[in-house]
């Protein structure tokens, strides 16, 4: 199992190294692309080249026009299978912890719990590669209040970091009584406001841990970025009378997400590249929003 980990490293870091050559390719049949749409003459240091460009360029499809990363093969294969996600929590978790882990398993569908006793970090990732675990959650705590969660796609990354703030349990919201038991459909997914390159792939990691859900399903979860931090509520809907009249029932849990890191590597490698840092202090005419406008 080592052997196979070692090897699959070393095929995900070799391709990412091959990134740079095929930005580099790909710039260069754009500026021909360019100048032939725009009957200007082909730049001087490309007219070596413009027989092997211009014969590559019409052999290109939409697909293969720009280049593919590395941060696109990480999920390339997620649809073809449903997410399986293991939630555990920091070490001897308080009851309020343990409460909230109990009700992000049924946020999550095909998600199961597991208490993490005295289990290292690296001794969980190899357990959930060796059960085909997609996606690893770890909740973290202060005091007793809930303040932090990773998101690990496994088995080779990303790892998206959060700090989490203004939690409100299930169990805390007004009216709980009359929202019944909690539905375990597949939910529709509503992710709003990620339009940034930060932000939308803080969109496929969050995305990726649901299934497809079914088209009459009732449950709705919503990711909203506002000023960087991600507004998750949890709702269901009932239709009554007309196609306009519906009735919308938060059910919880609710809490705001703030990405601070994203790293090209799991949660257990230390010296994984850092795709994404948060840097809150730096001194700029105009406050720059890392997920979406």
């Amino acid at each position: 199992m080592l052997r196979r980990n070692t090897r699959l490293r070393r095929e995900y870091l070799y391709r990412k190294s091959l990134e740079g050559k095929e930005r580099l390719h790909y710039e260069k049949k754009r500026r021909v692309r360019e100048a032939l749409e725009e009957g200007k003459p082909i730049p001087t240091e490309l007219r070596n080249e413009e027989l092997a460009l211009r014969r590559e360029i019409d052999l290109d499809d939409q697909d293969r026009a720009v280049p593919r990363s590395i941060i696109d093969d990480e999920y390339a294969g997620a649809a073809l299978r449903e997410p399986k996600i293991l939630l555990t929590t920091s070490r001897n978790p308080s009851a309020p912890l343990t409460q909230f882990v109990k009700e992000l398993k049924v946020v999550f569908p095909n998600s199961q719990r597991m208490n993490r006793g005295g289990q290292v970090i690296s001794e969980i990732v190899e357990s959930c590669r060796s059960h085909e675990i997609t996606d690893l959650i770890l909740v973290h705590e202060h005091r007793g209040q809930p303040d932090g969660l990773i998101v690990c796609h496994l088995p080779l990354g990303p790892t998206a970091y959060f700090g989490l703030l203004n939690v409100v349990t299930r169990h805390d919201i007004k009216d709980r009584k009359a929202m019944g038991k909690m539905s375990e459909a597949y939910p529709h997914l509503i992710l709003d406001n990620f339009t940034t390159k930060t932000g939308e792939r803080t969109a496929n990691i969050m995305k990726h841990l649901f299934p497809v859900p079914k088209p009459d399903s009732k449950r709705l979860i919503t990711f909203a970025n506002r000023d960087d931090y991600i507004s998750f509520r949890h709702h269901i809907y009932e239709k009554h009378g007309g196609p306009k009249s519906i009735d919308l029932k938060e059910v919880g849990p609710r809490f705001e997400l703030r990405l601070y890191q994203i790293k090209r590597g799991t949660v257990d490698q230390s010296e994984a590249q850092n795709e994404f840092v948060l840097r809150p202090y730096i001194n700029t005419a105009k406050k720059q929003k890392s997920l979406g406008a």
